[in-house]
């Protein structure tokens, strides 16, 4: 039986990690306590405010969406597509069981993102993810492996860690997709990932990067 932590202890321990070997391992227990322990009671709002960009910048073209280290499934659950229209990935089976108990999705894919995707029969009309992009999980070199999973002026609204983003240089490799035609200028919005500010870490933010596939 897993450990039961406080949410801040969940946190920072999601921050330790180094390796995808490390998230697998982690997961197995924090998919235990992820909704209940960290998201309701940190006041996790983060994927709400993904799901509410998407939507902000989102045509009737810009589906089916893939939903990147989709967890439990919490962008899923605040975007409210049709499970045909949303599809998830991420590397814990604990997590994306959770998922898949929720029935929000047409399709669950374990996948290490850090490594190059093979393109889906079909592939996305958008490209969304909330909380992987952050201290210990994924860099910025993902982002180019995702054009893979998208079709041609696809929309991504992709989160990341507003010290994250600065501490390992995203601006630098969206400046060179955009150099070489792969995506438009990227559009970014400053948010907040908790509700409230006064907590561990409620001043923590967010980048939202918004962006179409060329």
């Amino acid at each position: 039986m897993s450990q039961k932590r406080t949410p801040t202890e969940l946190l920072e321990g999601a921050y330790k990690i180094e390796t995808p070997q490390d998230s697998v391992e982690y997961y197995q227990d924090f998919a235990d306590h992820y909704d209940a322990e960290f998201a309701q009671k940190l006041g996790y709002v983060y994927p709400r405010i993904i799901a509410d960009h998407y939507r902000k910048a989102a045509t009737p073209f810009d589906r089916p969406v893939a939903d990147i280290g989709c967890g439990t499934g919490l962008v899923a659950e605040a975007i409210n597509l049709p499970r045909a229209e949303i599809e998830g990935f991420d590397i814990s089976p604990e997590m994306l069981e959770r998922a898949r108990q929720k029935g929000l999705y047409g399709g669950l894919h374990r996948v290490d993102l850090t490594q190059p995707l093979i393109p889906p029969q079909t592939l996305f009309g958008a490209v969304v993810s909330a909380g992987a992009f952050t201290h210990g999980h994924l860099g910025p070199e993902p982002l180019e492996n995702l054009l893979a999973l998208a079709q041609t002026d696809a929309l991504f609204c992709i989160g990341v860690n507003a010290q994250h983003y600065r501490d390992k240089g995203f601006a630098a490799v969206l400046a060179r997709l955009r150099k070489q035609g792969r995506i438009s200028a990227p559009k970014l919005k400053n948010v907040p990932i908790y509700s409230d500010p006064d907590s561990a870490h409620g001043a923590d933010t967010a980048q939202v990067l918004l962006y179409r596939k060329r």
